[in-house]
This record gives C-alpha cells, sequence and structure tokens, in this order.
C-alpha cells in the first residue's frame, strides 16, 4: 500500500521560501498512473488544492499559487516537493501531499511568523 510522508521547516518567516518534500514508498511516482497533489488547509479554512505533478512529470498549479509555487520531482528518490515564495502569515496551514487524492499523508503543520 502507498504511503506518503510530508516534511519541512515547521517555521518560516515572511518573505521566505517554503519548501516541503512528500516522500512516497509502497509504489513509484513515475509508474503509478496518478496526481501527485499537494493540498493545505488554513486555521478555520477548508482543504486548498495548490497543484499535482503526474506520472509524467506534467504539472498543473491553482491559479491562485501560480505565480508562487513550484512543484518538482525527484524520480530516483520517489519524492516530490513543493516550493511556496514570498510567504505571508497567511500561508500558515497544515500542508498535505497525496496520491490521486486518495491517499493521504498525516500533513505537516507550517507557521509563517517573524
Amino acid at each position: 500500500q502507498v504511503q506518503l510522508q510530508e516534511s519541512g521547516p515547521g517555521l518560516v518567516k515572511p518573505s521566505q521560501t517554503l519548501s516541503l518534500t512528500c516522500t512516497v514508498s509502497g509504489g513509484s511516482i513515475t509508474s503509478m498512473k496518478y496526481g501527485w497533489n499537494w493540498i493545505r488547509q488554513s486555521p478555520g479554512q477548508g482543504l486548498e488544492w495548490m497543484g499535482l505533478i503526474t506520472f509524467e512529470g506534467r504539472i498543473y498549479y491553482n491559479p491562485s499559487f501560480q505565480s508562487r509555487a513550484n512543484i518538482s520531482r525527484d524520480t530516483s528518490r520517489n519524492k516530490f516537493s513543493l516550493d511556496l515564495t514570498s510567504v505571508t502569515p497567511e500561508d500558515t496551514a497544515v500542508y498535505f501531499c497525496s496520491r490521486g487524492l486518495l491517499y493521504w499523508g498525516q500533513g505537516v503543520q507550517v507557521t509563517v511568523s517573524s
């Protein structure tokens, strides 16, 4: 069974870049025909889809994040990543990675604060 695990800093300062990684086990991110997603949930808010990278390496973004987000992958390590630039306190959230929105990591809390 596929498992996903997010990792990254718990605290980021405003204007900096948030970098998160999702490590996948139990299946290859290149052979499993799903989208590998990043989603977040801000305090008191619903889930917000940020973007995905397909098994073929194509990338799609929520227009709300198009200018600040960069999704990439490291196929040799079976990981995919999210960089979010110019963060503000409004980017404080729990960030999740997901395979096909069916399998999810446990999430990582990120706080943006000086």
